[in-house]
């Protein structure tokens, strides 16, 4: 299992640096059968412990959060992230309208002001990753395992309590 490290701003920023730029994650949610992923588009918003997305209440995953709000969200691009946490349904027309953008009209077939949207505030609980965008740390990395000098505190991967 790898080190937890504790939350610092450090470790929101380095998590934020690593999600930003990917549109869409990954969210899991927790059903009575199991386990369920769906893909979301994550709102452009400076990650500071918490992500938002935007759905419909006549969507399976608002009554699966109603009755479990515990969720991972999953980013893959330039590195990958998966962020446990516990989401809040939040029915709040200005801060939907904040969101909203012309895609989601085409989207999601409606308007910003349609009772039936609701945002997904996801509080992020901890965040593992590993870092893939740099290729001189990838081959370091793979250069000191392979010659048995791996470092355990290495940042390629990490897990980081945000909360």
């Amino acid at each position: 299992m790898p080190n937890i490290h504790t939350a610092s701003q450090e470790a929101i920023d380095k998590v934020r640096d690593l999600i930003k730029g990917i549109d869409t994650a990954m969210l899991t949610t927790v059903t009575p059968e199991g386990l369920v992923s769906r893909p979301l588009k994550t709102q452009e918003v400076e990650f500071d412990g918490d992500l938002w997305f935007l759905t419909s209440k006549d969507t399976d995953k608002y009554e699966e959060l109603l009755e479990d709000p515990r969720v991972n969200v999953a980013y893959a691009g330039k590195s990958y992230v998966s962020v446990r946490g516990e989401a809040e349904l939040v029915s709040d027309p200005a801060k939907i309208r904040e969101f909203w953008n012309v895609a989601y009209e085409k989207l999601l077939d409606t308007t910003y002001d349609d009772p039936n949207l609701v945002l997904i505030k996801v509080r992020a609980e901890t965040a593992e990753y590993w870092e893939t965008g740099s290729k001189m740390k990838m081959v370091t990395h793979l250069f000191q395992r392979l010659t048995g000098h791996d470092r355990p505190d290495s940042d390629l991967n990490k897990t980081v309590d945000l909360h």
